[in-house]
């Protein structure tokens, strides 16, 4: 049976938003509150993405989902020619006013697949990824070709970028896009209901860490420094909550995990539900990452009163922020990473000053409320 074509955009009661992203759960761990804000505006939202399990969570909250064949991390000419025509086609029978890409592959994917449609794009670089952050020869080489594609679709007409960082903002100026076309909003927004500030555990004092298990997060280094911490005496647990990611090639080799789990007082946890459970038995948060937008873990972690280690990069330092409520230190630095940790699991005072701090950063910057009304802020002004 053919599909019911779609009203024209001047016939509709509600404007038409697509958010395309990679995989269905990237887009309830990362978009759903400013979806959520869009649909409480008065959006009707679309969800387009690569669905394994989320596919009924999506639909709960009243947003309209289109299933997608998108091997994500796949060069395949045969697979990009064929993902660009899925999305194409879809745009072309949505006719949407608005669609926001999330990642930088749906944002390349996305603009290709909707030049000369009337659609107004909103291109969000959320990680920049392992073309920009890998220092292999291959990332070096897709990173440039990137770079070039993007600054030719990106300062078309009706393309706009959002940005999580200013030092997003300033990597994705040095591409060559106009800087009037780049907005900046931190984040998807906590909330700040259902992370609240839990008391701190009782026990040994342990370091929480929620993340991909990949080199560019750090997690070698974190490993390392528990080394260093457990060669000096010190009685301290790590728990590890996540998975590696076999479609990112920064992913850490299974048999390398499994090497860490023989490791006495290092715990790798695997996947998480409810990351409440870590913050509840940690008393540190840590991420040594090498670059992010806005981390969602440290977000989380400052929500529920955790005090932060963190590495001094873009990203990281916009929610970690020295001597206020975390300790930075350098990337790829084990021993600095160490010493930060020791220090606070040896000073009870300014793990509770640095928590209070945190949610406080938390409550007035970066709430579900306050990320959500500029979001949609946004949407209106590009629509205008």
């Amino acid at each position: 049976m053919a599909s019911t074509p779609m009203p024209r955009a001047n016939e509709r009661l509600k404007p038409v938003l697509v958010y395309l992203v990679t995989e269905d759960w990237y887009f309830l761990s990362h978009r759903l509150p400013m979806a959520c804000a869009a649909l409480r505006a008065g959006y009707e939202v679309h969800v387009a993405t690569n669905v394994v399990d989320g596919g009924a969570v999506i639909e709960s909250y009243g947003f309209k989902l289109h299933p997608l064949n998108w091997r994500r991390g796949s060069a395949r000419p045969h697979d990009l020619v064929r993902i660009l025509g899925e999305i194409r086609a879809l745009y072309r029978r949505l006719k949407p006013d608005l669609v926001h890409h999330v990642g930088v592959q749906p944002v390349i994917i996305g603009a290709l697949a909707s030049i000369g449609l009337p659609i107004v794009k909103l291109h969000a670089m959320a990680g920049l990824g392992f073309a920009f952050t890998s220092r292999t020869p291959r990332a070096r080489a897709t990173g440039f070709a990137m770079r070039l594609l993007m600054r030719a679709l990106l300062n078309r007409p009706r393309n706009a970028v959002l940005v999580q960082n200013p030092d997003d903002r300033a990597a994705v100026m040095a591409l060559g896009i106009d800087a009037g076309r780049i907005y900046l909003i931190p984040g998807s927004g906590v909330d700040t209901e259902k992370l609240t500030p839990m008391p701190e555990p009782a026990g040994v004092i342990t370091v929480g860490y929620i993340g991909r298990l990949l080199a560019d997060k750090g997690i070698r280094a974190l490993v390392d420094a528990y080394k260093i911490l457990a060669a000096r005496g010190r009685v301290i647990r790590f728990v590890l909550a996540g998975e590696p990611d076999p479609a990112n090639p920064a992913s850490i080799p299974p048999a390398e995990i499994e090497s860490w789990k023989a490791i006495a007082g290092l715990d790798v946890l695997g996947h998480v539900d409810d990351i409440r459970e870590v913050w509840a038995m940690s008393h540190i948060a840590v991420l040594p990452s090498r670059r992010e937008d806005l981390p969602k873990s440290l977000l989380e972690a400052a929500a529920c009163g955790r005090p932060i280690v963190a590495t001094d990069v873009p990203g990281c330092r916009e929610i970690a922020r020295q001597d206020v409520n975390a300790l930075l230190v350098p990337a790829d630095d084990a021993t600095a990473l160490a010493d930060a940790i020791d220090r606070l699991a040896g000073d009870a005072d300014l793990r509770h000053r640095f928590g209070a701090a945190g949610r406080a950063m938390v409550e007035a910057e970066f709430s579900e409320h306050h990320i959500g009304a500029e979001i949609v802020a946004l949407y209106a002004r590009l629509l205008d």
